[in-house]
């Protein structure tokens, strides 16, 4: 493919987007974000006293791949739980004021929601404070989630499992989706946590990044011979239509059934936080598998949606326009 067919090709897809629907269910968090300077140690230990400028806050987890598939024309329905406290408050909020739909969002009394505090001192993180409940959910809401999801899943074009280990997508509810999904003839897009990866047998796309596939796999990932063996090793065992490892500054590589490895590079120019960018790059290949395109394509466009976010500091999100000026800008 020359170089001016491929961007019409990848352009023509973003062009698409907004006809997609996605279905997003999974952890829904809150990245907060404190920056600040140092510029000594603290008398009272060796750590560095950061004197704070400013903080900010931002949706994380299965909220940020929404925002992402939002941002990118597409339209995208999160299905999560939050606690009653202050947090989960705020990130219904913040999700109002995206003009996310909050209908699939649960609020489960008791229960603390899911905020990752970060701390950047000089533009370097240097440290990260989780506040959590990982539990399985209450009775109630199983059941209200469970049917919220079997009433959208037929106005979907497909399904993203965001899963962060927080309680919300437990073995029962993966297998049935997996299940449901697999005999409405909806693709189903993993964004794996569990070490037990049997439990995502049979979804058609599982995107791992290096060290989730190197615990899942058994086989320690430093070259790539070996990330070749770790690869095909999960494709065997999971059944799934393709398996794409994430690679951060490396790109990502793609695994499908009697193929060889796909590897795309990263177009990224700078490097300056890699937070949420699986999220991104989830988002913008359910997208694009959604209007028919080939896994190695949606791929190579989710590369120039990571590219542009992990440029940016924060948990962060691609725009259709920025998307479209990345393919543009192709070398």
């Amino acid at each position: 493919m020359n170089k001016k067919k491929g961007q019409l090709t990848l352009r023509k897809i973003v062009d698409r987007f907004p006809k997609a629907t996605i279905l997003v269910v999974g952890d829904v968090m809150m990245d907060r974000f404190i920056w600040g300077k140092v510029s000594r140690i603290s008398p009272e230990a060796p750590v560095p006293v950061v004197v704070v400028d400013h903080e900010d806050v931002r949706l994380g987890g299965a909220a940020n791949v929404v925002n992402n598939i939002d941002e990118l024309g597409g339209k995208g329905v999160l299905c999560g739980v939050v606690g009653d406290d202050e947090m989960g408050q705020r990130i219904m909020n913040e999700l109002i004021e995206k003009k996310i739909m909050t209908h699939g969002i649960f609020i489960e009394k008791g229960r603390q929601s899911t905020v990752k505090t970060r701390i950047f001192a000089n533009q370097q993180q240097v440290v990260r404070i989780d506040r959590e409940r990982t539990d399985h959910l209450k009775g109630s809401t199983f059941r209200n989630l469970s049917e919220f999801l079997i009433g959208k899943m037929e106005d979907s074009d497909g399904i993203i499992l965001s899963d962060y280990g927080k309680g919300v997508l437990t073995r029962k509810l993966i297998r049935a989706l997996i299940r449901r999904a697999r005999e409405s003839k909806k693709f189903v897009m993993v964004d794996p946590k569990s070490k037990d990866y049997s439990i995502y047998r049979g979804a058609t796309v599982i995107t791992p990044n290096t060290k989730e596939a190197s615990e899942a796999s058994g086989i320690p990932i430093t070259d790539e011979l070996s990330l070749e063996k770790a690869g095909k090793k999960l494709l065997k065992k999971l059944r799934c239509d393709a398996l794409v490892i994430t690679r951060g500054e490396e790109g990502m590589t793609i695994f499908e059934p009697d193929q060889e490895p796909f590897s795309v590079g990263t177009v990224a120019k700078e490097v300056y936080d890699v937070t949420g960018a699986g999220d991104t790059v989830i988002g913008a290949i359910a997208l694009a598998l959604s209007i028919g395109a080939k896994i190695k394509t949606a791929a190579e466009l989710a590369n120039y949606a990571a590219g542009i976010v992990v440029g940016k500091m924060g948990t962060a999100t691609a725009t259709r326009e920025e998307l479209i000026r990345a393919i543009r800008e192709k070398p």
